[in-house]
């Protein structure tokens, strides 16, 4: 994870813009704003350098492509193919998980988005998740809001469609674990899953969804860095899974 509004060294940021090609940085230009700008090249330079760490291949030489529902997915080296990635983003937070052969994804919301959050969840949520929510008590309702939002948006991420499927298709309970229900129209397993969300600082809600392979259970660690830095931080943090 990277905390773009902390990195404004020149020197960073023209090895970031080194990385890109011609495609991203059309696409990094086509933001109105210098702060959508620069999220976007932070981004880009934080999926390249986090790849680079788990295949050896130049952080220059990844190429992407993307699924029928708009999912970055890698295109090249051919041999990099195992590797799977997701990307997340919000004010003030830029996520990227990675993992081999199996489906994952990741979500990271901002808590401090003004907004009738209720009102979504009456609009997206299954009816069991609005129900739990409104009990709740009112202080505690919106980091449950956020936990649902996160959990639900990594799913879909996971999955590669997005919102193609409906929110509402699927429930997650929430008690010492975190279990996930299937409407009939949705063809997946709950026990195939493993799901994990945390907190990062007060502001940020974060949440990733990953597909178990013969039961596994996946350990995941969670990295604050700054890409090609000479020196990255770690970080454990409490989660829910």
């Amino acid at each position: 994870m990277v905390e773009p509004e902390r990195i404004r060294d020149p020197e960073l940021l023209r090895a970031y813009d080194a990385l890109l090609t011609e495609d991203e940085r059309k696409k990094r230009d086509r933001f109105r704003f210098e702060k959508d700008q620069h999220s976007c090249l932070v981004t880009r330079a934080l999926v390249r350098t986090v790849l680079s760490r788990y295949e050896d291949v130049d952080p220059k030489d990844w190429r992407f492509v993307m699924n029928d529902y708009g999912r970055p997915e890698i295109a090249e080296p051919q041999s990099a193919h195992t590797l799977k990635f997701n990307l997340s983003h919000t004010n003030g937070l830029i996520a990227c998980i990675v993992a081999r052969e199996r489906e994952i994804g990741v979500d990271v919301e901002d808590r401090e988005r003004s907004g009738k959050l209720l009102d979504v969840a009456d609009r997206f949520f299954s009816p069991t998740e609005v129900a739990a929510l409104r009990k709740l008590p009112e202080k505690e309702q919106l980091d449950r809001f956020f936990l649902y939002w996160t959990l639900k948006e990594s799913y879909i991420k996971a999955r590669g469609m997005g919102l193609a499927i409906p929110l509402s298709q699927f429930s997650f309970a929430i008690a010492s674990d975190i279990s996930i229900a299937f409407d009939a129209k949705l063809d997946d397993d709950p026990d195939s899953w493993q799901f994990t969300a945390m907190s990062f600082g007060r502001r940020h809600a974060l949440a990733a969804s990953i597909r178990r392979v013969a039961a596994d259970y996946v350990r995941l660690e969670l990295h604050e860095t700054v890409p090609l830095a000479r020196s990255s931080m770690t970080y454990a943090r409490q989660s829910r899974s």
